[in-house]
């Protein structure tokens, strides 16, 4: 039975704004070359959309083009505004941006849990009130929260987990009782994190990957098909309570501390740094954070990656390369081990501590590769990214040497690495859900 009139145009009108969500500003013509529609129908549609405050002129489509048909059309992004929020224990980020994802408003506080619930939740709610009211933004239509911990699956809530303080709970709750008017949708970090590697870095080519988040905690994200996967209870991917070697004991139900994160948490960064005498007298700076660390390292041993300040690095050919480096090494037994820029791996050129620097990256790697090992006997992604603010600061350098040790303990081929996108993942994932959720909803 075919579509009735009015039916076929909501169907295309929902096909257009589809391809102004995902391509931006396109001009008639181009809408009709992508929906394969004919030219009075699509000029039928962009006369519809624009006078129902859809749509709107945004300008040209070139400096040589006038008219009608040189006309871009793209989402009124000031239909509605959305606000990201980065909840860490230490404090929170909020970015504000219309519905097309330009931001408008940034802002951060850190929060002294100590404080008590009451005054940590009022810091954090009127953090979100001062950025949407810099943004301009009256109502906010979505507001995404990136939490740790996990979030039940069938409520959509962050559960009520050990070790995370109780304002991580209250604020949702209390996101409800100031903004009775705005969609408010809870994710684990590391989710969200996933969603913009997968969206806008490391791992854009890709529709099956795992996240292995590296920061103060120790978590991992699922994504397989291109779908993200949760599990039953909300936890897949809480790979700090995986039992390995090398521990003092096992994790338990409550406290993942004798699990992996006792190996790769950021406390334990630290202490193998100190250990191997790269933090402190002669080496980086006691204050500085896990993430330092590891930069420091690579930039010490020769390596691009981290953002790193780096005298000289030369290639395999010889010559100086400036830019990123990558590799392509071959373990001896057939597989290709490659870092997401794909250039030869560069000769070391290991400063005065540089001895120090290599065993620290060495045995991080050692430590990595027991969790990622584990992700790819099990899942098989064909590519795991290190990522937060640590798989960032090692960029190429770590996911190299991780890499290798994974040739030679699987079978299986994976693909290693860095974030691109390292701590800043979080909220560009969580302003990404909110304005999918947002365009959802308006545009059906």
């Amino acid at each position: 039975m075919p579509a009735s009139p009015s039916t076929a145009r909501a169907i295309n009108d929902r096909l257009a704004l589809r391809l102004l969500q995902r391509e931006g500003p396109l001009t008639a013509g181009q809408l009709k070359q992508l929906t394969g529609l004919s030219r009075p129908t699509v000029a039928d549609l962009v006369e519809r959309l624009t006078a129902s405050g859809l749509i709107e002129m945004v300008g040209e489509s070139g400096e040589q083009r006038r008219g009608p048909n040189a006309r871009l059309y793209g989402i009124v992004g000031d239909r509605a505004y959305l606000a990201a929020l980065d909840v860490r224990l230490e404090g929170v980020s909020v970015l504000v941006s219309n519905l097309v994802g330009r931001v408008l408003a940034e802002a951060s506080v850190p929060i002294d849990g100590g404080s008590g619930t009451g005054p940590a939740v009022e810091q954090a709610v009127a953090l979100v009130e001062r950025a949407a009211k810099e943004a301009g933004a009256e109502h906010l239509h979505t507001v995404c929260v990136g939490a740790p911990g996990l979030i039940d699956p069938a409520t959509g809530e962050l559960r009520d987990t050990t070790g995370l303080p109780a304002w991580h709970r209250r604020l949702v709750a209390a996101l409800h009782e100031r903004l009775p008017d705005t969609r408010i949708v809870v994710e684990n970090e590391t989710n969200l994190a996933a969603l913009a590697e997968q969206r806008d870095g490391a791992a854009h080519d890709r529709d099956t990957f795992v996240l292995l988040w590296l920061g103060m905690g120790i978590g991992a994200a699922v994504v397989l098909d291109g779908a993200l996967r949760r599990g039953a209870s909300g936890g897949a991917g809480e790979l700090g309570f995986l039992p390995v070697p090398g521990t003092r004991g096992l994790p338990s139900s409550t406290d993942c501390e004798g699990g992996f994160h006792s190996l790769a948490g950021a406390g334990a960064v630290l202490e193998l740094a100190r250990e191997c005498g790269v933090l402190g007298a002669g080496g980086v700076g006691e204050g500085a954070g896990a993430a330092g660390v590891v930069r420091w390292a690579v930039a010490e041993v020769g390596g691009v990656g981290g953002g790193g300040d780096v005298d000289a690095v030369v290639g395999a050919g010889g010559a100086p390369d400036a830019g990123g480096s990558g590799a392509g090494v071959d373990a001896g037994n057939g597989l290709d081990v490659s870092v997401s820029s794909g250039q030869p791996a560069p000769t070391r050129i290991a400063g005065p501590l540089g001895a120090s620097a290599d065993r620290f990256l060495d045995t991080l790697a050692d430590r990595l590769a027991l969790g990622v090992a584990s992700v790819v006997a099990l899942l098989d992604p064909g590519c795991v990214v290190l990522g937060g603010e640590v798989g960032q600061a090692g960029g190429d350098e770590l996911a190299v040497r991780v890499a290798e040790r994974i040739v030679r303990m699987s079978p299986l081929p994976a693909e290693v690495r860095p974030s691109a996108l390292g701590g800043a993942a979080v909220l560009r994932g969580a302003l990404l859900t909110a304005q999918d959720g947002a365009q959802g909803e308006l545009f059906g």
